[in-house]
């Protein structure tokens, strides 16, 4: 059973004066709610004294004790008896007490044997003389060690357990008792803290383990008692079997021999004590209740020997019948045939056991009684057997787990059922949406427009329009590792076909209506055109919110990246090179203004236009600001658009768009394949400088030769160098009447071609005319050796 409280040493020492007779100490509660306990004992060691106990504040008379010496020493090994000390036992719970002692001597002296002082104090013990010495105060203050006195605590915010337990959220309690002293404390029938709910613990194990030794000799040992740890119900069941001799102990020290265990009479029968003499032994067997409700043992001292047998009755645990049937976890009668009874010893109240019905043996454990007779066999594994019902069924746990299962599978197949069907939903939720949205963007996009302009019979170029779907996964969405480079125009992406084509990713910054405009041209030109030296289209998509283009992919980057970005080293471009190159994109300029099946114009000629491919052969690209023309048309007034240093000036100041505006473009790329220098680049001064424009001052003065690239100067003969400089300052001048056309052009450089091959006498002489048919450059063995010295 578990009070709350705590012990503290309460202790009073007066020195005695004389001529005073009177005393008078107390002892008060230092708070509300705290009592000293009723199983306290209130102890006075002197000589000669009369002490009367008063409780505190209402001055009721609690007891009274008589202390005489009568001029004798005290005498030793015997209780507190009234000589030298006398002792009063508290009544009941007290909120404190207050002691009056009157000595008795008055002829008492300094001289006298006895000890001139007064001690009084409070203890749960019960103390006696275990000394020799003739100083009786002495030997109580100095031998003796005493654990002070027990005070409890009780809840005192309602007078009862009753009106406690109608204030649920103040009710501390699992189990309730009222306090004498008003309120109420806790307890518990068994182990554990009754301030916690559910925290008395429950002590008794109504199932025994498996297979537990049953007998000891020739001794059955039944259930509640065991050998093994958890056969026996309880510790206090806990019986020893060694060489065949049953014994049990009721303390640490002493063992006693068993001689039979009744679970029908409730008895458990010993002799002698084991290891002791042939002489009588005396057993004191202790009756008051002792935390456990397992032994309540007769309560007398009984001497025997071997001849003796002693008969002790047992209960399985301090509750009546009513109060363990109503708690049915803790009712240790199991069968059905089975009943409850009270056990007492006399008056004493010991607790309760179980009994088999009239009729019926056995246990009342698991066993399985039937009518006039009973077997002990186990049930199967998994199940147990029903006292109701009379044979063995699945057991409550096994059930419980079965519908555990099945309601759990049961649920998380409708979980998984609902979740997939809710995926499924979703996704077709989002695939519509991304529908509409696509639909939108190839609506504002002009898609249908562009579907007309490329499906047009007269269009031999079969240009694709490709789902937003099939880019996606091209790119890996559009992935930051797939850029192929970013510019003003916007961000170009390496993807892989289905077809396991490699494409490049035109994805455009554009915004305004008008930039759609000439997206849709461009897809429009480049599906009319078929030429080895002009990136291939091969379609475009319009379901984003800005179209993309699919163009070939062109694997060794731009003309722009080859002469310029380190002009440290010697570029990798031979002068043969640059002669193929410069005839391969005048060619493509030339098909597009006079050889398509309408005229057109690219607009935006650069050498970051220029592309090669893996056989570097050039490609001619990004025809967003082309325009075409009508058969009949000369020229077109658009908004100026271009890139400075490639910029026609008379376009620039007229708005005139013609065919000798790519002309003045192309001039500015051979004067960069020449000189080797951006078109708009930091002069030895440090400042910004037109190429064009310094290249033209540079003819004027006669120091063309020092404004060459110094590989060129090396590798060109000074004839071949005049020839290029004189064909750029013809497509460099300032009035476009004066400049010739790309097919002159491009008929320039396949002369001044066929003049260096015949010069290093690889081509035989021929006429003019057949020279413009020979191929391009070099042999195909020499264009291949060439090309291994360029990076890939």
């Amino acid at each position: 059973m578990y009070h709350g409280g705590f012990s503290t040493p309460i202790i009073f020492t007066l020195t005695t004066t004389p001529g005073t007779y009177t005393y008078t100490m107390s002892w008060e509660a230092p708070a509300k709610g705290i009592t000293i306990g009723g199983d306290n004992t209130f102890y006075v060691v002197g000589c000669d004294f009369d002490v009367t106990l008063f409780e505190y504040g209402t001055q009721d008379v609690v007891g009274s004790c008589m202390s005489r010496c009568g001029g004798k020493k005290a005498p030793t090994g015997v209780p507190c008896n009234g000589i030298g000390c006398c002792v009063i036992q508290l009544p009941r719970d007290l909120p404190g007490f207050q002691a009056k002692l009157v000595s008795t001597n008055t002829t008492a002296t300094q001289s006298d044997w006895l000890h001139p002082g007064i001690m009084a104090f409070m203890s749960l013990d019960d103390y006696e003389y275990r000394d020799n010495t003739t100083a009786i105060f002495s030997s109580w203050t100095n031998v003796r060690n005493f654990h002070g006195a027990m005070l409890r605590v009780t809840i005192v915010d309602q007078p009862s357990c009753e009106t406690a337990q109608m204030k649920n959220a103040s009710y501390a309690c699992s189990s309730c008792q009222n306090s004498s002293s008003g309120g109420y404390g806790c307890y518990c029938n068994r182990q554990g803290n009754p301030y916690i709910l559910d925290g008395c613990m429950q002590d008794y194990n109504h199932k025994p383990k498996e297979h537990c030794p049953a007998s000891c000799g020739n001794i059955t040992i039944p259930f509640p008692f065991g050998l093994e740890e958890g056969c026996f119900a309880n510790k206090r069941f806990h019986l020893n079997c060694t060489s065949g001799n049953l014994t049990v102990s009721f303390s640490e020290d002493v063992q006693y021999n068993v001689t039979d265990v009744s679970v029908e009479d409730g008895t458990l029968t010993v002799n002698n004590m084991v290891n002791g003499s042939n002489e009588k032994e005396a057993i004191f067997i202790q009756t008051k209740y002792d935390g456990y409700g397992l032994y309540a043992p007769m309560e007398d001292q009984f001497d025997f020997s071997m001849e003796y047998n002693i008969v002790i009755k047992w209960a399985v645990a301090n509750l009546t019948c009513e109060t363990a049937m109503q708690k049915d976890a803790m009712h240790a009668c199991r069968s059905s045939q089975s009943y409850c009874l009270n056990v007492t010893h006399g008056e004493i109240f010991m607790g309760y056991r179980c009994k088999c019905s009239t009729g019926f043996q056995g246990n009342h454990g698991t066993c399985q009684n039937f009518l006039g007779s009973y077997t002990c066999t186990s049930c199967p594994h998994r199940k147990e057997f029903d006292p109701i019902k009379q044979q063995c069924v699945t057991s409550a746990k096994q059930h419980s787990l079965l519908l555990g299962i099945v309601t759990g599978t049961g649920c998380g197949l409708g979980s998984i059922i609902i979740a997939v069907c809710v995926v499924v939903f979703t996704k077709k939720w989002k695939k519509g949406v991304q529908k509409r949205i696509r639909q939108a963007h190839f609506k504002k996009n002009q898609g249908l427009l562009l579907q007309q302009l490329i499906s047009d019979e007269s269009a031999t170029n079969k240009t694709k329009i490709f789902f937003l779907e099939e880019l996606e996964k091209a790119t890996n969405n559009f992935d930051a590792t797939r850029v192929l480079g970013c510019g003003g125009y916007g961000t170009v992406y390496k993807g892989i076909l289905s077809d396991q084509r490699v494409v490049a990713i035109k994805k455009s910054k554009i915004v305004e209506q008008t930039e759609i405009d000439q997206f849709i041209n461009e897809v429009a030109i480049l599906s009319q055109i078929i030429h080895r030296n002009v990136v291939k289209l091969f379609g475009c998509c319009l379901e984003s919110e800005v179209p993309l283009l699919v163009y070939e992919f062109i694997s060794n980057g731009t003309l722009h990246d080859l002469l310029h970005i380190d002009v440290s080293l010697e570029c990798l471009l031979s002068w043969d090179d640059r002669i193929r190159i410069a005839i391969e994109v005048a060619g493509a300029l030339a098909y597009l203004h006079s050889a398509a099946a309408i005229p057109i114009f690219h607009r935006d000629v650069k050498s970051s236009n220029i592309l090669l491919d893996s056989n570097f052969t050039t490609k001619v690209s990004d025809f967003g600001a082309s325009r075409s023309l009508s058969l009949d048309e000369t020229h077109v007034v658009t908004i100026v658009q271009g890139t400075f240093g490639y910029l026609d000036p008379e376009y620039y100041h007229t708005g005139q768009l013609t065919g000798k505006s790519d002309v003045y473009s192309f001039g500015v790329i051979l004067v960069e394949l020449l000189t080797r220098k951006k078109p708009i680049f930091i002069n030895d001064l440090g400042a910004k400088q037109n190429l064009s424009l310094y290249f033209m001052e540079g003819l004027q003065e006669g120091a063309i030769i020092e404004i060459m690239d110094p590989q060129v100067v090396k590798e060109a003969d000074p004839e071949e160098i005049g020839d290029i400089c004189s064909l750029a300052e013809a497509c460099l001048r300032l009035k476009g009447r004066d400049r010739p056309t790309m097919k002159e052009v491009d008929m320039r450089l396949q002369f001044l071609r066929t003049k260096r091959l015949r010069k290093c006498n690889i081509l035989p002489e021929v006429s003019n005319s057949d020279a413009q048919m020979l191929p391009s450059c070099y042999s195909l063995e020499q264009e291949h050796s060439s090309s291994l010295t360029l990076p890939r």
